[in-house]
């Protein structure tokens, strides 16, 4: 593609993005938030080999259409309530158009100075912009630097933490088992625990700590279980502290979570993967107070700060421990510049040896929207999420069921007794996301299915809210209804099923009480023929026993009658 194709075809391309923007936020009917394809669709729409010739550009625009569009869930879609946010705009999209289109590798300081230095200015400046510690910055002891995710992020700094907590041994000999521990609560995001298996320290080095009724870490079972393992030869690593959990926004209490971790010596990481951009609006700095006490925070830009994944900020306060644990130096990477120690070289920040220009789009996105464009992009969301709240407070067919200090509400649905919750709350979840105007996620709160509403799309406005608000009314009345009227009839089918029960036991009685008449009438009649033949062989029996006698009698009359005539008595 030449210099010209390119500037043609570009030109297509951001025609295309912008055309898609404006049908997300003119026509977002049109387009159902959750992709309605079943597995298998996209793929069957693409041809089994890849071409043998170049095709015209065009052609691959209207495969976009036909073949991508439909296959994909809209995250900036104004009804994307799902999740946490994944944002992008323009000049996001802008700054990585002209970082995939430098093409640099930004491994080194010496493969492109820029991408070094603009990257550690820019992670200073938002450092300031989100209230950090000093220790942080890069003209201290720490520093920032671009990951690719917070699941990234999270492995460093259990890296760094190991090696640290092992003074470097873990690199001879890796890790001994059942020798180190981290510390985390039912809450804190899977990545922790993929990030110790990754690190060799296994499932069963974790420590899930006790939370509050607000599902926060409790500093007092935090300490108790560090006394414990201390007690038993265990070498605790890393307690991860959350600010803004993945299921709730819980958050942990960083103030008194960080005098227990020094305490006992152990790393603290700060995961605010998706709340800690908040902080960029002062008044919300409260809920990660005590972040002072962190070895190192991590928190998304990609998520809720209008740029476009991959983003994630990732700080610690002591370099050394970071770059010891990932840095190795074959002899094709020496250069002046490293060997003087006078730069910073972000391959020995992350796992990876290459890395994009990531920081060109953090930058167009700070020089657009400036610091107050930032402020008020955060401040909406969260003033929309409490006005949700405060409608699903005053509704008794809703629960609010989690602190909401940030932009996501978990309500939970009520519904009337004899209806299996959880099944009643995923239908009506099911409904919404089918229904292509909305989409939600869900979590579960004290064992129980909640739904997340998480407002965060860089199109949603008051109204998309009030709409969503409104469809999970509608669902749960429909459903409450139709819940209801099945609960009618097996009502009565049960009131059939008994009426019938009671008529056939009737039947069967009256059936019973018939045959035991006949039996007894049968019994009567026997009775009476075994008497009547009883009294007739009585009958019998006393003529069988009165016949001789007469015989006795007749043959003496028949004498008597002899001696009379004179003559002997005939026979």
């Amino acid at each position: 593609m030449t210099p010209e194709q390119f500037r043609q075809h570009g030109h297509e391309v951001v025609d295309w993005i912008a055309d898609y923007w404006a049908r997300l936020q003119q026509d977002p009917g049109s387009l159902p938030v959750r992709s309605q394809v079943s597995p298998g669709d996209v793929r069957a729409a693409l041809p089994a080999q890849a071409p043998e010739q170049g095709e015209p550009f065009a052609a691959v625009l209207a495969d976009l259409d036909r073949v991508v569009l439909p296959g994909l869930t809209h995250w900036q879609h104004p009804g994307f309530f799902g999740y946490f946010p994944a944002n992008t705009s323009g000049p996001s999209v802008l700054g990585d158009l002209v970082s995939a289109g430098l093409g640099v590798q930004g491994m080194s300081w010496v493969t492109s100075p820029a991408a070094t230095e603009l990257e550690q200015h820019v992670m200073d400046w938002l450092a300031e912009l989100l209230g950090l510690p000093e220790s942080f910055r890069s003209t201290g002891t720490g520093g920032g630097v671009v990951q690719d995710s917070s699941s990234g992020a999270n492995l460093v700094a259990l890296l760094a933490a190991l090696h640290r907590a092992s003074k470097g041994a873990t690199l001879r000999h890796g890790v001994l088992p059942e020798e180190y521990t981290v510390y985390v609560s039912a809450q804190t995001h899977s990545s922790m625990e993929k990030a110790a298996r990754i690190a060799g320290l296994g499932t069963e080095s974790i420590r899930v700590v006790e939370v509050d009724d607000e599902l926060a870490m409790r500093p007092g079972a935090l300490a108790a279980r560090l006394e414990r393992d201390v007690a038993r030869g265990f070498t605790p690593v890393l307690v991860c502290a959350t600010v803004g959990t993945t299921s709730t926004t819980a958050i942990d209490p960083l103030a008194e979570l960080g005098p227990v971790c020094q305490r006992f010596g152990v790393w603290l990481h700060v995961d605010a993967a998706y709340a800690g951009v908040s902080a960029v609006a002062p008044e919300l700095r409260a809920l990660q107070a005590g972040v002072e006490w962190a070895d190192s925070y991590t928190t998304d830009a990609h998520k809720w700060l209008l740029t476009g994944f991959d983003a994630t900020l990732f700080w610690v306060a002591d370099r050394a421990a970071l770059t010891g644990a990932l840095s190795i130096l074959p002899e094709y990477l020496r250069n002046a510049a490293t060997d003087a120690g006078a730069v910073v070289d972000y391959r020995d920040w992350q796992i990876e040896l290459g890395r994009r220009f990531r920081a060109l789009k953090l930058w167009f996105v700070l020089r657009w929207y400036g610091a107050e464009g930032l402020r008020e992009h955060v401040r909406a969301h969260v003033a929309l999420a409490q006005e949700l709240a405060g409608w699903a407070a005053s509704d008794e067919r809703f629960d609010v069921v989690a602190p909401h200090p940030l932009s996501l509400v978990c309500l939970r649905p009520r519904w009337a007794d004899g209806v299996d919750a959880d099944v009643a709350t995923m239908t009506l979840l099911e409904r919404l996301n089918d229904g292509g105007e909305v989409f939600l996620t869900h979590t579960t709160v004290g064992g129980a299915a909640v739904l997340r509403v998480a407002i965060g799309a860089p199109a949603t406005t008051r109204a998309h809210v009030e709409r969503v608000w409104a469809l999970l009314v509608e669902g749960h009345d429909w459903l409450a209804n139709d819940f209801a009227e099945l609960a009618r009839e097996r009502r009565e089918a049960e009131r059939r099923e008994r009426a019938d029960a009671e008529r056939a036991a009737a039947e069967q009685a009256a059936a019973e009480q018939a045959a035991a008449e006949r039996a007894a009438a049968e019994q009567a009649a026997a009775e009476r023929a075994v008497a009547e033949r009883a009294t007739s062989d009585h009958a019998a029996a006393e003529r069988a026993v009165e016949t001789p006698a007469a015989q006795d009698e007749t043959a003496e009359q028949a004498v008597a009658q002899a001696d009379l005539d004179g003559g002997p008595a005939q026979g």
